[in-house]
C-alpha cells in the first residue's frame, strides 16, 4: 500500500516539473519572439565593389576553364541593436546557372551594430570543366569584350541580441558582375601593374 501511494506522489511531482518547465520554455519562446519582432532585424547588405582579372582562359575539346579574380566585397549590419554573425561562407563564381570556380572560404567573424566588413577573396579555377554550350558562349563574350557572371557566396549566419545569439540560418547572396575584358568606359577599368581592376559597386541580393 505504500508503495502505490510513493509511486502515486511521485508521478504528481513528475507531471509538475514536466507542466513547469513546459511553461517556462513557453515564456522564454514568447519573450524572444516579441523582443525580435520589436527589433525587427534587418538582412545585411553586401556590395561588390571591384573585381581584378588575373586569368581568364577558355579551351575547347575539352570545354575547360581557367579564371583567377580578387573581388572586394562589402558588407553593413544596418541593424542599431542585434550583431552578425557569419559562419562558414564560401564564395564563388557562376555563369548561365553553373558554377565555374572554386568554392573560396571567407574567414568567420562578427559584425558589430551598423558596422562594415570588406573581404578580398581570391575566386579562381583551373581545367574546371564546363558545358560546351557554356564554354561556346563564354568564348563569344571574351571575344566580343564582355562577360555577364554571378558572384555567389553562400553560407550561416547567426543573429546576436544582448548575450543572447540565436541559432544558424542559411544565407544566400547574389551579386550581378559586368567584366568588359579591358574596354575604359567612363572609368570602370584601371590597370595596375598589367592587372585589371574593374570598379563595380553593385549592389546584391541577399536571402536569409
Amino acid at each position: 500500500m505504500a508503495s502505490y501511494y510513493e509511486n502515486k506522489r511521485r508521478k504528481k511531482i513528475l507531471k509538475r516539473v514536466l507542466f513547469g518547465t513546459l511553461i517556462f520554455l513557453f515564456v522564454v519562446g514568447l519573450a524572444v519572439l516579441i523582443t525580435w519582432a520589436i527589433l525587427q532585424p534587418k538582412k545585411p547588405r553586401f556590395i561588390l565593389q571591384d573585381a581584378s582579372l588575373y586569368a581568364f582562359n577558355v579551351t575547347a575539346n575539352p570545354t575547360l576553364l581557367t579564371t583567377n579574380f580578387q573581388l572586394t566585397i562589402s558588407s553593413r549590419n544596418p541593424n542599431s541593436k542585434i550583431g552578425i554573425y557569419y559562419d562558414k561562407l564560401h564564395v564563388f563564381a557562376a555563369y548561365r546557372s553553373q558554377q565555374i570556380t572554386y568554392y573560396t572560404t571567407l574567414p568567420s567573424n562578427y559584425q558589430d551594430h551598423k558596422e562594415v566588413k570588406v573581404w578580398s577573396p581570391f575566386v579562381y579555377g583551373t581545367n574546371v570543366p564546363v558545358a560546351p554550350y557554356n564554354g561556346l558562349a563564354l568564348g563569344q563574350d571574351q571575344a566580343n569584350g564582355a562577360i555577364w557572371m554571378m558572384i555567389k557566396i553562400n553560407g550561416r549566419v547567426r543573429w546576436r541580441v544582448g548575450s543572447i545569439t540565436t541559432g544558424s540560418y542559411n544565407i544566400h547572396v547574389t551579386c550581378p558582375a559586368y567584366i568588359p575584358f579591358g574596354n575604359n568606359n567612363a572609368g570602370t577599368v584601371v590597370t595596375v601593374g598589367g592587372v585589371i581592376k574593374y570598379q563595380l559597386s553593385v549592389s546584391c541580393e541577399v536571402s536569409v
